[in-house]
């Protein structure tokens, strides 16, 4: 069965995300995220499953952008975040119920339509709809309960009176003026001084006090958030206190108590932490971290003794990243579960507080399932895991049966549009590289391929971003499409790539464009040779740090019949300072003044002559990672040689490609390009 898919079926995806297991780990709320044709929206749901699988899912709340569910420690009530009109009791209360009541408003008073993002909760034991919990006009990041289950913590922007009146005028089309170093960040825009503090709030009565010095700070804050962790007695959350904030790369745990008082800096300003998390007894927590400096070195969880506040990582001997999920649980008091980017695949290891060597788990996971992102509470595991064949969908597996047990299935979430589309195959494949190494890749093939016994195909060589990532065997929109049109679909692990240990990544650090074309090139020629690939009919694209190794390639071989670079960097010296990245250039090739040559010599434009592929370059409007312009100058400059080429800009979009329609869009843009220039269809 093919010709089965249509970009537009990608409408018909239901795409379950966050997950929070209830404590006694009978019910398992999640996020998922539906797309409405009509109004061209994604909007995202909270739903609430019994983990033993005796009923489908239950969709809790309707709100439009519901997430980050986290259930009270006693398990009555279940809080998320949601930009949602004001709560009716408080409109009531505040005296704001008669909304055609103009009366005394001045017509050049703002009316701000947008809501804050706020914190609401559903009291389960007493049913009803979610209740508004917080108010905070520049609304809530981030939040986490108390032990009591009575308090929450929060992150929140808490301007002065001269920065609410400088957010006013710019609002209402004032300049912009900043004096921090960090200037802007993807997704977040130009930033400000406004400072985040944690507040902790009483949830019956909405009164809160703010932690004066609970607050962030650094050039990761705006990225990273405060990510407070409320243990049994004291609060841990994230921030950056060294002397100049955004001219370093650190992120340090600090505690505090819940009262405000007690600061306590844990670490020493030479990790860039993430995801604190209190043990079950309070003596300790764990982080996840990298190192401040180094980000090929593979991210580590860390231990801290609550007392002492003396730290290790203990699972530094297994040489491995903790993989995307980025998150850690307590089994028990002296046990934790890290998923970990192992050789292309995610896999849970259970990790010692003693330091003990970690143990993978999860036999039955087999080598073509993923981990998206798990849990842990009472006695079960929860996973959101994906397939090739599967969009990704949530198990429950019990706690005791972590080694080899067979997860039960508790959500359907696509089970029409699998069945009624041809899913592809997919292979793990070794090959060997120029210069002798093993490089590993990940293959999607068409649903009727016999890699046995079958004609060549056209190949899409796609490039993962990072470049300190990993691919693993998923199901992706874009690589169901393009093998259902008969395309064999390669993703390559490159050196530089996470998952393969510190060595195999770190060749990469400073010297970008050294080695990822030729691993990318010595695929496509295994698939060549294994007559699994047209070699005429070869294509090349990625995203990201894919579209700077797509500069790469299409300056360095004439390899490929076509190719599309899609919001990637491609003149290193001329991207510093018009992106949010200044720190992470200045860490792998020093500053653009002093070392003009290692940033020419990592910049594809400086070989923008020798192109003659025909090249599609796509960017985000507002893309600060990887900023527009540098996709205005590679196809210029490709254009400017009479080569074909064509720019695609997505104007309101940041880094990534967030609207249905203009993700479908993309990927009708790259396959319209890549049947264009295809030499078995000329």
């Amino acid at each position: 069965m093919t010709g089965t898919f249509e970009a537009s079926d990608f409408y018909d995806l239901t795409l379950a995300a966050d997950l929070a297991l209830s404590p006694d780990g009978d019910r398992l709320a999640f996020v998922a995220s539906e797309f409405d044709r009509d109004e061209d929206d994604r909007r995202t749901s909270l739903f609430v499953v019994p983990t033993d699988g005796s009923d489908s899912p239950y969709r809790l709340s309707r709100a439009s952008d519901a997430g980050s569910p986290k259930w009270s420690p006693d398990g009555s009530k279940l809080a998320f975040l949601a930009a949602r009109d004001e709560d009716a009791a408080l409109s009531v209360q505040n005296g704001d119920c008669d909304s055609d009541d103009e009366e005394g408003r001045d017509e050049n008073d703002e009316i701000d339509d947008e809501p804050k993002s706020q914190v609401w909760m559903f009291d389960l034991a007493r049913g009803g709809d979610a209740r508004q919990v917080t108010t905070r006009e520049e609304g809530v990041r981030e939040f986490d309960w108390g032990p009591e289950s009575e308090r929450i913590v929060v992150s929140a922007r808490d301007p002065t009176d001269e920065q609410a009146a400088y957010l006013a005028e710019r609002r209402d089309g004032g300049p912009v003026e900043i004096s921090r170093l960090q200037h802007r960040f993807d997704g977040k825009g130009l930033l400000d001084d406004v400072t985040t503090y944690l507040f902790v709030v009483d949830v019956a009565t909405r009164e809160e006090r703010r932690l004066d010095d609970a607050y962030g700070g650094g050039a990761h804050e705006p990225g990273t958030g405060l990510q407070p962790a409320w243990g049994l007695e004291r609060i841990a959350f994230l921030s950056n206190r060294t002397e100049r904030p955004d001219d370093s790369g650190a992120v340090d745990v600090y505690t505090i108590d819940p009262n405000g008082d007690k600061l306590r800096q844990v670490t020493d300003t030479n990790l860039y932490a993430n995801a604190p998390r209190w043990s079950p007894d309070g003596d300790h927590f764990a982080f996840t971290a990298s190192d401040a400096i180094n980000w090929h070195i593979p991210t580590q969880v860390f231990v801290a003794d609550a007392e002492t506040d003396e730290y290790r990582s203990i699972t530094d001997s297994l040489d491995r990243t903790v993989a995307h999920a980025n998150r850690v649980r307590w089994l028990d008091a002296e046990t934790l579960l890290a998923p970990i980017g192992d050789e292309g695949s995610t896999r849970l290891a259970r990790c010692f507080a003693d330091g003990s060597d970690p143990e993978y788990t999860f036999e039955s996971q087999g080598d073509y399932r993923t981990i998206r992102t798990f849990d842990h509470a009472g006695e079960t595991i929860a996973l959101l895991t994906t397939e090739p064949e599967t969009v990704g969908d949530l198990y429950a597996l019990d706690a005791d049966d972590l080694e080899s047990g067979e997860p039960t299935r508790l959500t359907t979430l696509n089970g029409a549009f699998e069945e009624s589309h041809a899913m592809p195959g997919c292979r793990r494949v070794v090959y060997e590289n120029d210069s002798g190494d093993d490089i590993e890749g990940i293959v999607y093939l068409p649903a009727n391929f016999d890699p046995e016994d079958s004609d060549p195909h056209p190949l899409i060589v796609s490039i993962h971003g990072g470049p300190i990532s990993y691919d693993t065997p998923e199901f992706a929109f874009d690589y169901a499409y393009w093998t259902d049109k008969g395309y064999v679909v390669l993703c390559p692990n490159y050196r530089g790539s996470s998952s393969y240990g510190r060595e195999f990544s770190e060749v990469l650090r400073g010297a970008w464009g050294s080695c990822e074309a030729e691993d990318v090139v010595s695929g496509v020629e295994h698939l060549v040779e294994r007559g699994w690939v047209d070699t005429d009919r070869t294509f090349a694209t990625g995203f990201s740090y894919g579209g700077i190794t797509t500069g790469y390639l299409i300056t360095n071989t004439n390899r490929f019949a076509g190719a599309a670079a899609e919001h990637g960097i491609y003149d290193l010296r001329s991207c510093y300072g018009t992106d949010d990245a200044h720190k992470w250039w200045e860490n792998d090739f020093g500053l653009p003044w002093e070392n003009a040559e290692t940033y020419g010599s990592a910049s594809s434009i400086t070989d923008v002559g020798n192109v003659e592929t025909p090249l599609l370059v796509t960017a985000g409007g507002e893309d600060w990672r990887c900023p527009p312009s540098q996709s205005e100058q590679l196809y210029v400059s490709v254009k400017k040689q009479d080569v074909p080429a064509k720019l695609v800009v997505y104007p309101d979009e940041h880094h990534n490609i967030g609207d249905p329609d203009r993700a479908i869009h993309r990927i009708e843009q790259l396959t319209e390009w890549f049947e264009t220039y295809d030499p078995g269809r000329l």
